[in-house]
C-alpha cells in the first residue's frame, strides 16, 4: 500500500516563513478546493509562459543562427537536462515552498521575458566583432537554456509542496492532478505562441508580455494565497522584488520598437527602408535610392544585391533558355528578378511563377526600387502567379506542361529548403517537363560549399536527370547569403554561385545564339565557369531524400 504524502517535518521555522506556516495545513484565504483550483490554475499558466520561453528561444535561435535542427536540439536538451537538475535543487527549498516558488516565478519572468532581446542584442552589437565574440550568440543562447531549464524544473516539486498542504492525498493523485495542469497549460503555450504571440506582437514583444503573465501569476498565487506563510518582511521583499521585475519588462516593453530599429540598422546597415515580419520570414530591404544600390535579406541572408544580381540571374536563366521555352516555370523568384530575365527572350508564351511568401510578391509590385530593378515584370500579361508552397503546389501540377524549370529557391544548406532539394522533389519537377525539357536548380556556392554543391546533382541524376553543373564567380561579399547568417561570417561569405542544369538527355550549359544576349554572361565565363565547377567534383555522394537529408 502506497502511503500518503506527507511533507518533510518542519525542524526549525525557516527565516523566510511566518512561525509555524512551513509543516502544517497551509492557512489560506479561501475553502482548500478552492485553494486547490487556484493552485492548479497557476501550474496551468505557468506551464504554458514556459513552453513560450522554449519556443521563443528554438525560434530566435533558428532565425539568428540558421540550421534550426540544431537549434532547436540544442536548446531542448540543454532545457530538459536543466529541469532535472532544477528538481533536485528545489528539494532544498520545500521547507520554505512558498517563498522559494515566489521568488523562482520572479525570476524565471525576468530571465524568460528578457532572453530574446538580449540574445539579439549580442547577435546585433558583438556577433561582428569575429575572435571570440563571434560564438557570443550561441554561448547566450546555452546560457538562457540552461537558466530557464532550471527554474522551470524548481516549479514542480514547490507546488506539489504547496498544493499538499492545502489537502492532503496520496502521491500519485497528486502528480496526476499537477500533470494534468502542467501538460494542457504546455499545449496552450505552444498554441499560442505560432499563432498569437508571434504573428500579431512579434518575438520581442511576446517573450516581454509571457515573462509579465508569469511575474503577476505566480506573485498573485503567493501572495493572495500562501501569504500567511511568509514573513512581513518576506512578503514585502517578494512584492518589491515582483514589481521590480514588471518595471524592467514594460520599460522594456516601451523601447523594443527604437531597440529593434537600432538592432536591424547595427546588422544591415543604416539604408533599411522596409522591414516586415510576414507569415513566412522577415524581409528587410535596403538602399535603393540615391544611387544606392538595393539589398533584399529573407530571414537575414542577402538574397538580392543590386551590386550583382545579374551575375546571379542571368546565370540562372539563360543556359536553361536554350532550347524551347514558349512555357516556363518559376519556382522562388518572388522577386521578379528571374521573370525579368526569362521576358527578354523572344517567343516566351507564358510565365508560372510559385513563391511561397505574398508578401515579397507584393513588395516585387510596389516598391519603387525593386519593381524597377525587374523592369515590373509581374505586370507583363504573359506572368501568372500563385502564392503557395512549390512543393505542394508541383504534386497538383499537370503532367509535361513546361518546357523550362527555373528552381530559384534558397541555399540547400539551410533546413528549411531541404525538401526543395530532395530527390522526391526532383521528380515531381521531372514529372511536369515536356519532352526535350530543362531544369536549372541553384545549387548553393561551388568554392565554398563543394559537397552541398554535388549532392544537389547527385540528388537531381538520382530522380533520372543527366546534368551539367557549372557556376559563375563576382558576388559581392559583404553578408552571409547561406545557411549561416551570423555577421561574423561576412569576411568569409561565398564569392561564387553554383548551378546545375538538367534534362532527360545530357545537357550542355550554352547561350542560345537567336536569343538576348546578357549583359555579364558571355559564352567564354560560362564555359570557365562549367569548367571550374567540374574541378571541384566529389564523386560517390548519396541522394538527399525528404527522411534522409543530407545538406
Amino acid at each position: 500500500m502506497i502511503e500518503p504524502h506527507v511533507p518533510a517535518p518542519p525542524g526549525s521555522p525557516p527565516p523566510w516563513s511566518a512561525p509555524g506556516g512551513s509543516g502544517g495545513p497551509a492557512r489560506l484565504p479561501v475553502r482548500p478546493g478552492t485553494g486547490r483550483f487556484l493552485v492548479l490554475a497557476g501550474v496551468f499558466v505557468c506551464a504554458a509562459c514556459g513552453l513560450v520561453y522554449e519556443l521563443e528561444l528554438v525560434a530566435l535561435a533558428s532565425y539568428l543562427m540558421g540550421d534550426s535542427v540544431t537549434q532547436a536540439s540544442v536548446v531542448l536538451s540543454v532545457m530538459v537536462f536543466a529541469m532535472g537538475i532544477g528538481s533536485l535543487a528545489a528539494k532544498r527549498l520545500r521547507g520554505l515552498a512558498a517563498a522559494g516558488f515566489g521568488a523562482v516565478e520572479a525570476t524565471l519572468a525576468l530571465v524568460g521575458g528578457c532572453s530574446a532581446m538580449a540574445l539579439y542584442a549580442v547577435f546585433a552589437w558583438t556577433g561582428a566583432w569575429g575572435g571570440m565574440w563571434a560564438s557570443g550568440p550561441r554561448c547566450l543562447l546555452v546560457a538562457f537554456s540552461l537558466a530557464t531549464g532550471l527554474l522551470i524544473g524548481a516549479e514542480v516539486p514547490l507546488l506539489m509542496e504547496l498544493i499538499q498542504r492545502i489537502r492532503r492525498q496520496d502521491a500519485g493523485g497528486a502528480v496526476a492532478d499537477l500533470s494534468a495542469a502542467d501538460y494542457v497549460g504546455a499545449l496552450v503555450g505552444g498554441l499560442a505562441f505560432p499563432f498569437l504571440l508571434l504573428p500579431f506582437l512579434g518575438q520581442l514583444t511576446g517573450a516581454l508580455l509571457t515573462g509579465a503573465v508569469n511575474a503577476v501569476v505566480g506573485g498573485a498565487l503567493v501572495l493572495g494565497l500562501f501569504r500567511r506563510d511568509l514573513t512581513r518582511r518576506a512578503r514585502w521583499l517578494l512584492l518589491a522584488a515582483n514589481v521590480l521585475v514588471l518595471a524592467v519588462l514594460a520599460s522594456a516593453a516601451v523601447l523594443v520598437d527604437d531597440f529593434e530599429r537600432a538592432a536591424r540598422q547595427a546588422v544591415y546597415g543604416g539604408d533599411v527602408r522596409v522591414a516586415l515580419q510576414t507569415g513566412v520570414q522577415e524581409v528587410v530591404l535596403a538602399g535603393g535610392t540615391d544611387g544606392r544600390p538595393l539589398d533584399l535579406f529573407l530571414d537575414g541572408r542577402l538574397r538580392v544585391s543590386g551590386r550583382d544580381e545579374r551575375r546571379y540571374h542571368e546565370a540562372l536563366v539563360h543556359p536553361a533558355m536554350a532550347g524551347p521555352h514558349a512555357r516556363v516555370l518559376i519556382l522562388g523568384g518572388g522577386d521578379g528578378l528571374a521573370a525579368r530575365e526569362v521576358l527578354r527572350h523572344t517567343g516566351v508564351e507564358r510565365v508560372d511563377v510559385v513563391e511561397l511568401d505574398g508578401e515579397v510578391l507584393r513588395l516585387a509590385r510596389t516598391d519603387p526600387a525593386l519593381s524597377a530593378l525587374n523592369r515590373h515584370a509581374f505586370g507583363d500579361p504573359r506572368v501568372r502567379v500563385t502564392t503557395q508552397d512549390a512543393f505542394g503546389w508541383l504534386r497538383g501540377a499537370p503532367p509535361a506542361s513546361y518546357d523550362v524549370v527555373l528552381s530559384d529557391l534558397p541555399d540547400p544548406g539551410i533546413t528549411a529548403s531541404t525538401k526543395l532539394y530532395s530527390q522526391e522533389f526532383y521528380g515531381l519537377a521531372r514529372r511536369v517537363l515536356a519532352p526535350g525539357g530543362r531544369i536549372v536548380v541553384h545549387a548553393g556556392p561551388v568554392a565554398a560549399g563543394p559537397r552541398v554543391f554535388w549532392t544537389v546533382d547527385a540528388t537531381l541524376r538520382a530522380a533520372g536527370f543527366r546534368t551539367a553543373p557549372y557556376g559563375t564567380d563576382g558576388r559581392h561579399a559583404g553578408f552571409a547569403a547561406a545557411r549561416d547568417r551570423t555577421p561574423a561570417d561576412r569576411s568569409r561569405a561565398p564569392r561564387d554561385w553554383g548551378f546545375v542544369l538538367a534534362a532527360r538527355t545530357q545537357p550542355r550549359p550554352r547561350l542560345d545564339p537567336h536569343g538576348p544576349r546578357p549583359i555579364v554572361l558571355d559564352d567564354a565565363s560560362l564555359a570557365a565557369g562549367e569548367r571550374a565547377a567540374r574541378a571541384t567534383r566529389i564523386g560517390g555522394l548519396p541522394a538527399s531524400t525528404l527522411v534522409h537529408p543530407r545538406y
